[in-house]
């Protein structure tokens, strides 16, 4: 700030939003982004708001801004150590990072891989995984990561989607001491896509494989590869991956994004949001099959240059203290936790400062659901002791990253999301777009940002609908915010029908499409109650085809599991004889949540059928 005189962060922040391309380009060169070719200008909206384009004409190659940089500047320097449950702890250093990273580049454009193509990723947090993220980027290949704990039916959906010629896997893992096989499902899951290729890394010798032409071995196609190549030099706006999230209508949605947009936003995420720097060892337990993982993990934490531990497997396992060993030993000093991990290690009752050093820890962001008042403060007082500020953060897959952040220095309310990050022009509306101070309303986004989503993939009439429908030049988030009197900002989860498992976003509409194709049930509808440990659990109440099956429930739940992955398993299932509808035909999913909570049902007059709310007994 003080190269630009500027006095604090108010004054910052009215800059930034009252100027964007001053501001995002002042970021650019903060962060130190290396440009094949420097762009020559920094936005551009000439085809409306909703499709900006960032840094015109640039060209760059996300990389090199990343491990290259800093495997000539610290080439010795440990970008990450790999720490799992069955396996000797690992690490790699900057410039190995770099020249692995190289040789499967080289292994990929041999196998005929270029630019464009698309290269799933399905793989746990193992250096593999990293490293093939970091070679489709050097290629110009569109990597999209897939959570690991995914079904073979949403793993097929995704790859289908993505239109991805490869994909990479393990030979299996271990959760909580299990091994953990995926080989069938994975061969199932390509079936009917267009994957050419399997890449499969040898990581747990659990599942074994026949190596053919169309199934090979990661360490087979890297030997003897050259250990240096040149990035592909990109297009500021070509894409550099895809990440799917849940929307409300069935199916994930992608969201792209760019070379040029990310590499800014990503090292501004890190630097600013986290305060992450080159000295720093940050552990953050976020698979890199969301956003959280993408930004703070991988992208952002290599332009900074710092440390990361990456952890592959059950942070609970086999005790709660795991989480809290890998602290000390790593000497952590930035440690991200997700509201549902706080929830759980709350409920232990476990006391980490009586066993273990924490002193080396200086700040805890959190980000990916709402937190509640009595785990924020048990963040704050038991791992923070009373002095290190929780950063919690607020964002999204179609953000990139954050969008609200709490920062260093600022006085602070539990549970609050902070402020809007400079370079946001946001706001809390009613419907009528008025702004609101101490009252619940809409949160919208006002101008765009280097990291919007450039779309949705293959449909952007979703796109339109979904984020600039409801007030036509303005984003529309779909979250209900408040913002208070002090201007500190707090989430009040989402408006759409989106449930937020563990910060894992799960349609309802997806739930209620595989429950439905079961063959003994006639109709569904899905539904979020509290849950202390997830944030929210999934009840899902079903319409039986004949009245006296056996076990039903339980059949659903482990159909719901198999189909979709085990963190959609619902906590309960009810069956009722009809759902509660309108005359329209509509499912009041409303009225089932608030019976099952005993509270106040409110306006019924439009429901068709409201004896079927008698079926429903509260929780």
């Amino acid at each position: 700030m003080q190269k630009h005189n500027i006095k604090d962060f108010v004054q910052l922040y009215q800059n930034s939003i009252k100027d964007l391309d001053w501001y995002w380009n002042a970021v650019n060169d903060d962060i130190g982004i290396i440009w094949d070719k420097k762009y020559s200008k920094v936005s551009d909206f000439s085809r409306g708001i909703q499709w900006p384009e960032w840094f015109i004409d640039g060209k760059l190659n996300i990389t090199n801004s990343g491990v290259k940089k800093f495997s000539i500047k610290t080439p010795n320097k440990i970008a990450y150590w790999f720490v799992s449950e069955s396996k000797t702890p690992t690490k790699i250093t900057y410039i190995e990072l770099e020249k692995e990273a190289n040789r499967l580049a080289n292994a990929m454009t041999e196998l005929g891989l270029k630019q464009g193509d698309v290269v799933a990723i399905y793989m746990p947090m193992i250096s593999q995984a990293i490293i093939a993220i970091l070679a489709s980027a050097k290629i110009g290949a569109v990597q999209t990561t897939i959570f690991s704990g995914y079904s073979a039916d949403a793993l097929k959906i995704r790859l289908q989607d993505s239109n991805a010629k490869v994909l990479f896997v393990s030979d299996g893992f271990v959760r909580k001491g299990k091994n953990i096989s995926q080989k069938e499902q994975i061969l199932d899951a390509v079936k009917e896509t267009n994957i050419e290729k399997i890449i499969v890394t040898e990581h747990s010798n659990i599942d074994r494989y026949d190596y053919s032409d169309f199934c090979f071995e990661y360490s087979q196609i890297v030997a003897g590869q050259p250990d240096s190549f040149q990035a592909k030099s990109m297009d500021s706006e070509d894409p550099l991956f895809i990440l799917y999230t849940s929307g409300t209508t069935g199916k994930p949605k992608g969201v792209i994004h760019t070379h040029g947009g990310y590499a800014v936003y990503a090292g501004h995420q890190a630097s600013y949001l986290i305060d992450l720097t080159p000295d720093d060892i940050l552990f953050w337990p976020a698979d890199i099959g969301w956003i959280t993982g993408q930004v703070w993990n991988l992208y952002g934490l290599l332009e900074v240059g710092a440390s990361a531990v990456i952890y592959d497997g059950a942070i609970d396992h086999p005790s709660v203290e795991r989480i809290f060993e890998l602290l000390t030993e790593y000497n952590v000093t930035i440690f991200g936790i997700s509201p549902t991990a706080t929830r759980m290690l709350r409920k232990s009752g476990i006391v980490p400062r009586q066993k273990y050093d924490l002193d080396k820890i200086r700040a805890i962001p959190t980000t990916g659901e709402p937190i509640d008042e009595q785990s924020w403060w048990w963040l704050y007082e038991k791992i923070g002791n009373g002095k290190i500020p929780i950063m919690n953060l607020a964002g999204g897959t179609e953000i990139g990253g954050a969008m609200l952040s709490v920062f260093p220095g600022m006085s602070l309310k539990p549970t609050t999301v902070g402020m809007p990050c400079p370079g946001f022009d946001l706001d809390v509306v009613d419907e009528k777009r008025n702004s609101l101070i101490n009252q619940k309303g809409f949160l919208i986004i006002r101008k765009p940002w280097p990291a919007i989503t450039r779309g949705l993939l293959g449909d952007e009439d979703r796109y339109i609908q979904t984020y600039w429908n409801q007030y036509g030049d303005v984003w529309f988030h779909g979250d209900y915010t408040v913002k208070d009197s002090d201007g500190l900002w707090f989430m009040h989860g989402r408006v759409d029908d989106v449930i937020n498992v563990s910060g894992h976003r799960l349609s309802t509409v997806e739930i209620e499409q595989i429950v439905s194709s079961h063959p003994k049930i006639s109709d569904s509808a899905a539904i979020s109650i509290p849950d202390q440990i997830t944030g929210e659990a999934i009840v899902v109440f079903i319409v039986a085809k004949e009245s006296k099956e056996v076990n039903l429930p339980e059949q659903i739940q482990s159909f719901v599991s198999d189909k979709i992955g085990k963190l959609a398993k619902p906590k309960l299932v009810y069956i009722i004889s009809e759902m509660p509808k309108t005359r329209t035909g509509k499912v009041m999913r409303r009225l089932l949540r608030a019976k099952l909570l005993g509270q106040h049902l409110g306006d019924i007059s439009g429901l068709e059928n409201p004896l079927i709310l008698d079926e429903v007994r509260s929780l």
